[in-house]
């Protein structure tokens, strides 16, 4: 009776001290970090949570883009020839998270300067982790895109990307389970 409560005592503490299930649960999460503007950006990072079981993180720039199209795009087009970067409200404690999907929309031809300027700033936080490029466009540059989130990423490594004019969940769903992700 008696070794029985020791080893009883003996699991509760290792419980307790996360010994027997540390490895997969403090560090292993997953997180999705994205940057929308109509929300399309932000329909693909929700679609990628409910099947990841990812938390959610939206970026806001500390002054909010016009909500005109046109607008928009002409300030955003300013910002890229002249060099300015907006810089965000808040960002996420990366240190909870081993895999990062990373979501903008195409502007111009390629991610948001606050994103990959954000990403940047943030490289040395996303060293070793595994980043996994998402993007929403109207019309292409999906693969310049991608490809501006992964060299924004040096010290991380990289999974196949996501690129989508209209996100469906099935769609989201078979990238994900090709970049083994999925169910």
């Amino acid at each position: 009776m008696k070794l029985k409560q020791i080893f009883a005592a003996a699991l509760v503490a290792l419980i307790a001290s996360g010994g027997l299930f540390a490895q997969g649960s403090a560090k292993s999460k997953t997180l999705v970090v994205y940057f929308s503007w109509s929300g399309t950006t932000e329909k693909a990072a929700q679609m990628i949570a409910k099947s990841t079981g990812a938390d959610l993180f939206r970026i806001e720039p500390t002054q909010a883009y016009p909500t005109s199209y046109k607008d928009c795009a002409d300030i955003v087009k300013k910002e890229l020839d002249g060099g300015k970067i907006r810089t965000v409200k808040s960002a996420p404690d990366f240190s909870k998270y081993d895999t990062i999907f990373v979501g903008v929309p195409v502007w111009w031809h390629t991610a948001p300067t606050l994103m990959t300027h954000f990403l940047e700033e943030h490289a040395a936080d996303l060293k070793g982790k595994t980043i996994i490029p998402f993007c929403t466009y109207q019309a292409t540059y999906r693969a310049e895109t991608l490809q501006a989130i992964v060299d924004a990423t040096p010290t991380a490594s990289h999974k196949e990307g996501y690129g989508t004019t209209n996100p469906k969940q099935n769609d989201v769903d078979a990238w994900l389970k090709k970049i083994g992700l999925g169910k």
